[in-house]
This record gives structure tokens, C-alpha cells and sequence, in this order.
């Protein structure tokens, strides 16, 4: 069975709505690991749109489970990380004009820098993923660059309208799954997944791991927090 993180950022863009203290991202996370959830992710945007710094520390000192920082490749963003040392980084891509993360990270074209990147990271102590495209190209270059996992980028099967669309692209995801477990990776998938369209990437063995924030916290503003992760739990 794959495992479940919750991404909490949407907690803090209502928050941040009002610039207020209202909700708390800090107890969404423990609701959420108190209804099953098997890790927290939370992504600190260089325009700092939602989960801010203080939220990050916060994050680290009480998330029990595994704590997946997301961030861009940037010298700002790997000091925080190594400071606060998540179980896990995970690099993407960041556009400030963008709604959401829009793609997943081109690491064929930059694999020295990426490899320098994640090298510093890793010697710091903090284990890395890259947030990629299903593609062969992207994840043999991730392999390259160190990285120790790749979460692929599930948006393009998610926001598939007809069925023939969207089993191209599961088979896609399936064929990347399974190249990136065959160089070592380890593999992780999320973007645009809900409690509609989760179950065939859960399906696929060589994905550990599922990242699933926006339909979460959606839900969540009808039914709860902890009611929303348990449906999600047991879907997968």
C-alpha cells in the first residue's frame, strides 16, 4: 500500500488570506497524522505566499512521521533546509506569477548544477527528491544528479478529460515508476490527484509513496480534516 503525506499549504493560504494566525498549519498536520497521514509536506515559496519560516521550525519540532520540505534550487532555500533538516527535500520548479506548481522540474538540461545542489544537501544530512515529469530523459538525469528519490508529476493524467487521454498517461507513469526503481530511485507521485482518480497510481507497486494536498483540504472544508485523510487512507 502506498503511504500518504498531506500537503498542509492550503491551510495557511487561508490563513495568509487575512494575514492572521487562523488556521493553524501547525495542528492541521498533527490532525492529519492523528487520522493515518504518513508524512506532512509543506513547500516554502520564495514569495513566502503561504507557509512561512516560522511554520517550517514549527513543522520540525512536532511533525512525528516524516517532514518533506518542498522548495526551489535556490542558495536561500538550501540554507534554510539544511538548518532545519527535513526528513526529505524536494526540489521543484517555481514560477512566481504561477497558481500552482505548473510542470515538473527540468533536470536533464542542468545535471551538474542540480548534482552540486543536491551534493551540498546531502552532505548536510538531508535526503533529496526531484519533482519530475514522467519521462525517461528527466529520470535518468535525476539518477545522475544524486538524487535519492523522484516524485513524478501526476497533473497531466489528472487533468486528463477523455478515458484514451488518461490511460496514455497512466501508462506513462507506470513505464517512469518502473525505470526509476530499476536505476535505485525511489518513487513518489503526486499533483491533481483526488478521491476520484487516486487508486490506478496506487495500484502501481514501484510508487511508495503518494503526495496529495489541494483535494484533501478541499474535502476537508466540508467533512474535516481528520474525516478527509481517513477517506483518503482508505482509498488507498
Amino acid at each position: 500500500m502506498s503511504r500518504l503525506s498531506v500537503n498542509i499549504d492550503h491551510i495557511a493560504t487561508i490563513r495568509q488570506a487575512r494575514r492572521g494566525v487562523e488556521p493553524d498549519p501547525i495542528a492541521a498536520a498533527v490532525i492529519a497524522e492523528l487520522a493515518g497521514a504518513n508524512g506532512i509536506i509543506a513547500h516554502l515559496r520564495e514569495d513566502r505566499r503561504h507557509i512561512q519560516d516560522r511554520d517550517v521550525k514549527l513543522l520540525r519540532e512536532i511533525v512525528q512521521t516524516k517532514l518533506n520540505l518542498e522548495m526551489a534550487a535556490t542558495e536561500e532555500m538550501q540554507r534554510i533546509a539544511i538548518n532545519t533538516k527535513p526528513d526529505i527535500v524536494t526540489l521543484v520548479p517555481e514560477k512566481r506569477e504561477e497558481l500552482t506548481t505548473e510542470g515538473g522540474l527540468e533536470v536533464a538540461s542542468r545535471v551538474s548544477f542540480l548534482a552540486e545542489y543536491v551534493a551540498h544537501l546531502k552532505r548536510g544530512g538531508v535526503t533529496v527528491s526531484l519533482f519530475i515529469d514522467p519521462d525517461a530523459k528527466q529520470i535518468d538525469a535525476s539518477k545522475r544528479a544524486g538524487a535519492d528519490w523522484v516524485e513524478i508529476h501526476t497533473g497531466a493524467y489528472a487533468n486528463a478529460g477523455a478515458e484514451k487521454d488518461r490511460e496514455r498517461e497512466l501508462l506513462k507513469i507506470v513505464e517512469s515508476a518502473r525505470l526509476a526503481a530499476s536505476l535505485g530511485l525511489r518513487v513518489g507521485a503526486g499533483h491533481g490527484l483526488n478521491y476520484e482518480n487516486v487508486q490506478q497510481i496506487a495500484r502501481i507497486c514501484e510508487v511508495e509513496e503518494l503526495n496529495i494536498g489541494h483535494s484533501i483540504i478541499s474535502r476537508a472544508s466540508l467533512v474535516g480534516l481528520e474525516r478527509a485523510v481517513r477517506e483518503m487512507k482508505q482509498l488507498l
